[in-house]
């Protein structure tokens, strides 16, 4: 396990996002939903893991910054899909619920460093 539990829920939400995708390629959901989730729910994590190469405090909290409106667009995207019958109710508000716990740390974790 790493050293940061943000880094490690949002890559185990990244790989939740890459097999959800797999899984709704194969039921022909629209490509371009899919695709959209998949960038913007793997994204979450790959700006998280980026900041911590940040080159002071102001491209760290941008990169948190940008982590939080991908885990919002997240959320949107699952919203429709599970609005337009692509996600099963148990599916979206196990990763409904996965998004409010990131976007949570990451507004505490930019609010205590914008505190600073």
């Amino acid at each position: 396990m790493s050293d940061s539990i943000l880094r490690d829920k949002s890559k185990d939400f990244a790989k939740g996002i890459v097999f959800l995708s797999r899984e709704l390629k194969q039921n022909s959901v629209e490509s371009a939903l899919i695709n959209q989730l998949l960038r913007c729910g793997t994204s979450v994590g790959a700006n998280i893991h980026e900041a911590q190469y940040a080159q002071g405090t102001k491209d760290f909290i941008s990169k948190l910054e940008i982590a939080l409106k991908e885990c919002n667009e997240s959320e949107y995207w699952l919203e429709l899909l599970f609005e337009t019958n692509s996600l099963t109710e148990a599916e979206f508000k196990n990763f409904k619920a996965k998004c409010i716990e990131l976007r949570r740390m990451l507004v505490s974790s930019v609010m205590t460093l914008k505190s600073k």
